[in-house]
């Protein structure tokens, strides 16, 4: 692969973070500012079994079975993904790799094309305060407005300010003790990929406990400098 292909090459990032830390939202906020195209692992399945693709095929098999993909149809469906015309611009991986094996298996793939991973960006939380962040927010089953016990409280108790109901859901899994675990199962899972990728120079931080704005600030200047 000469210096040229690479530069050439549409930019591939990686967004890293626990749930909770707003790789959804900063993911749509790149999109719309770069043109690019967000691919998350579960979006990626379920449209390649209702393509009907040889490697959706291959997947529906395995999840009717009971099945867990396999990290090879994964990576042929990806390379499926990558080809379309929308991807040129550049994608945001969202989800994969989720483990050292994946990430090199990714970086295989891309070489096929002349492509690497421009940055792997690691959104950086504070376990407590995520746990606190996310075991407090409920929703207006009505309308979907956003709420939480300590940062946004409607006007009336109980009653959204939005449409005036008064049914207020949480998730199931949204409470201290899940979140943690769930925060817990991430870093354990993640730390290596994060050793990988600050081995190869592409690993960047970003604060994601501050406010949205600033964090797309910081998000924006990597993307920058990363596709520049």
């Amino acid at each position: 692969m000469d210096g040229a292909s690479t530069a050439n090459a549409a930019p591939v990032l990686i967004l890293l973070g626990p749930p909770g830390a707003g790789k959804g939202t900063q993911a749509r906020m790149l999109e719309d500012r770069f043109g690019l195209v967000q691919l998350s692992t579960g979006d990626l399945l379920r449209a390649a079994v209702a393509a009907g693709t040889d490697a959706g095929k291959a997947a529906k098999a395995v999840m009717e079975a009971g099945g867990l993909v396999s990290d090879q149809i994964v990576i042929d469906i990806l390379r499926d993904r990558l080809a379309d015309a929308d991807c040129a611009k550049g994608v945001i991986l969202d989800g994969f790799p989720r483990t050292t094996v994946q990430a090199e298996a990714l970086d295989t793939l891309l070489a096929e094309s002349g492509q690497r991973i421009n940055a792997a960006i690691s959104l950086e939380v504070d376990d407590a305060a995520m746990v606190t962040r996310i075991a407090g927010r409920y929703t207006c089953g009505g309308c979907g407005e956003g709420y939480h016990d300590s940062f946004k409280q409607p006007a009336k108790d109980g009653i959204c300010d939005k449409c005036g109901g008064t049914d207020m859901k949480r998730r199931a899994d949204d409470n201290a003790e899940t979140v943690g675990s769930r925060l817990e199962a991430y870093h354990a899972q993640t730390a290596p990929l994060i050793t990988y990728y600050d081995g190869k120079g592409s690993l960047q931080k970003i604060d994601a406990m501050g406010a949205i704005g600033d964090i797309a600030d910081g998000l924006n200047a990597i993307v920058e400098q990363a596709t520049a």
